[in-house]
């Protein structure tokens, strides 16, 4: 059976603070990241946080893209989710660089094969 999806996920560290705490510059770059993959969007929606700290979700026909912005100790834990011929690692790079992460994390998931065999993880 193929693979229904691949699930990235990304732990961003060393990320510019102003940018994690900007709302409109984590959505406008979730929505290029969305269209450099190739995805087409459904429905955008992104919340700021008091102090600090951006959550939201680009929903794509693909699936999606989540973000969680913690801007007070420069980390972003984010998710890329695509259905059929997409490379969610195209977004999640794209979304690195944005945020200027010195070190990241991604762990890349098959979804939809029976149980999950996470392998190690790639520090980038």
């Amino acid at each position: 059976m193929e693979t229904m999806g691949r699930h990235v996920i990304a732990e961003l560290w060393g990320c510019d603070f102003e940018k994690l705490n900007d709302m409109d510059f984590i959505e406008r770059t979730f929505v290029e990241a969305a269209l450099k993959s190739g995805a087409e969007i459904r429905e955008v929606a992104f919340h700021k946080f008091a102090p600090h700290g951006v959550s939201g979700v680009v929903i794509i026909s693909e699936s999606h893209l989540t973000i969680h912005s913690f801007p007070e100790h420069g980390y972003a834990s984010i998710d890329v989710y695509t259905c059929g011929d997409l490379n969610p690692n195209v977004a999640a790079d794209y979304i690195a660089e944005a945020l200027n992460a010195e070190t990241r994390e991604n762990i890349e998931i098959p979804r939809g094969m029976g149980p999950v065999n996470v392998k190690q993880a790639k520090v980038l």
